[in-house]
């Protein structure tokens, strides 16, 4: 039986996504987000595009075949998710939801399992990032680190699989801010692959492959085409019942493929950590 999906699109850009439905009760509603769309209004750098969530509103107030079959008379975010990543979004059905599932994102405690790949590899294979995080004052796409006025940002790492020049890497945000993994692997001197936003490079074939041949008059395109963070897991408890449940969204083929070309032209010895992000790697 295939997965349930819910059709978004946006003619004023043209664009169109397909969300599939990782879980749905009478509180909660967890999608599959696709990279690239913002999952909600406010994210730095994307005034005037359209997001999931307002999408998700409006179909619900124009009585869309997805949301009346759902009765669905409320969604709203529980978290930031920046449009560059794929995988988890949650959203409550209700008030009382949102306002359990919020607090559970800001109790600095581990909720999100993040999968990252970074340029570098650091000799320490875990480590923590506090940071106080800010809008930049001159550049509306990016945060920046604010010692004086920032806002509280914490995230443990810990490295999944080192390859040579890059690493794989979990991360669990503690907090909740615009671009917090990004920024705080940037700070370490450890850009996202693909994000350059923070000096992420480009993941390309021609730097890992000894004979790779371009193909004539076309640009090479990267192995990964956005900022390669990946919200693999979520860990929740329901906001009804209280009991503990787990969201699971597999890596997106973008992201395989970036792992399958590193593993054959790029490796390195695995460094202890918790486990393959994917077990199949193709």
């Amino acid at each position: 039986m295939s997965p349930q999906v819910i059709k978004l699109s946006s003619p004023a850009t043209r664009e169109f996504w397909p969300l599939a439905v990782l879980h749905e009760d009478d509180h909660l509603l967890v999608l599959d987000k696709p990279a690239g769309p913002p999952a909600a209004p406010g994210e730095p750098g994307m005034a005037g595009r359209p997001s999931l969530v307002g999408l998700l509103q409006q179909g619900i107030r124009e009585g869309r075949p997805w949301a009346a079959e759902r009765r669905l008379s409320f969604l709203r975010h529980v978290c930031r998710m920046d449009a560059e990543a794929s995988g988890v979004l949650v959203l409550a059905r209700n008030p009382e939801a949102h306002t359990a599932l919020v607090n559970q994102f800001h109790a600095e405690k581990p909720v999100v399992d993040c999968v990252v790949l970074t340029q570098g590899v650091p000799p320490e294979s875990r480590f923590e990032v506090r940071l106080r995080l800010s809008p930049h004052p001159k550049d509306p796409t990016r945060m920046r680190v604010d010692h004086r006025h920032g806002k509280k940002s914490v995230t443990l790492f810990e490295r999944i699989e080192t390859f040579a020049g890059h690493a794989l890497w979990r991360a669990r945000p503690l907090t909740d801010r615009w671009h917090q993994v990004r920024l705080h692997l940037r700070w370490r001197r450890l850009p996202v692959v693909g994000d350059p936003v923070y000096d992420g490079p480009p993941l390309l074939l021609s730097r890992l492959k000894p004979d790779y041949r371009p193909k004539r008059r076309e640009p090479e395109r990267p192995l990964i085409g956005r900022a390669a963070v990946h919200w693999q897991r979520v860990e929740l408890r329901h906001p009804a019942t209280g009991e503990t449940i787990v969201f699971e969204s597999p890596l997106p083929k973008d992201f395989r493929v970036a792992l399958k070309y590193l593993r054959r032209y790029a490796p390195a010895a695995p460094a202890v950590g918790w486990g393959p992000a994917d077990q199949a790697g193709d």
